[in-house]
């Protein structure tokens, strides 16, 4: 299994191919469009992320020491965004999850490329899934 550094560095690998801002967004777009069905069963306000413009519904369970995630948004560059997290955080052990600063944010300019508002949403989701490590550990 791939450590937290490993998976972010694959990732800002994978943005150095594009020199296009449209080209960034179509990835993120496709990457969202890939992910795992999301639970209908965990689709209610409950698991709703606090603070993103777009719905956001997140949860996560324990699966030995590790935290695996699910997630989903109503938005196309949203589910790619969240999707980003999860392939990072996901099957990780908690104690990972919580040291981990997530530098491919910064690395691939993820923030420059949403709205202040979604910016904000991200900063939710990533307290939200530490969240989660924090109550598994």
């Amino acid at each position: 299994m791939q450590s937290i550094q490993e998976i972010e560095t694959e990732i800002v690998e994978e943005f150095e191919l594009f020199d296009d801002v449209n080209d960034k967004y179509d990835y993120i777009i496709d990457l969202g469009n890939k992910m795992d069905a999301y639970p209908e069963s965990h689709r209610s306000d409950d698991f709703l992320v606090k603070g993103c413009q777009s719905k956001v519904w997140l949860f996560a369970q324990k699966e030995g020491e590790k935290v695996t995630y699910y997630a989903d948004s109503n938005t196309a560059i949203t589910k790619g965004v969240v999707s980003l997290l999860v392939r990072t955080l996901n099957h990780q052990p908690a104690s990972a999850i919580l040291a981990s600063d997530l530098t491919f944010i910064d690395k691939i300019g993820l923030r420059s490329l949403l709205s202040s508002q979604r910016s904000n949403g991200l900063s939710a989701m990533i307290q939200k899934m530490k969240w989660y490590a924090e109550v598994f550990k």
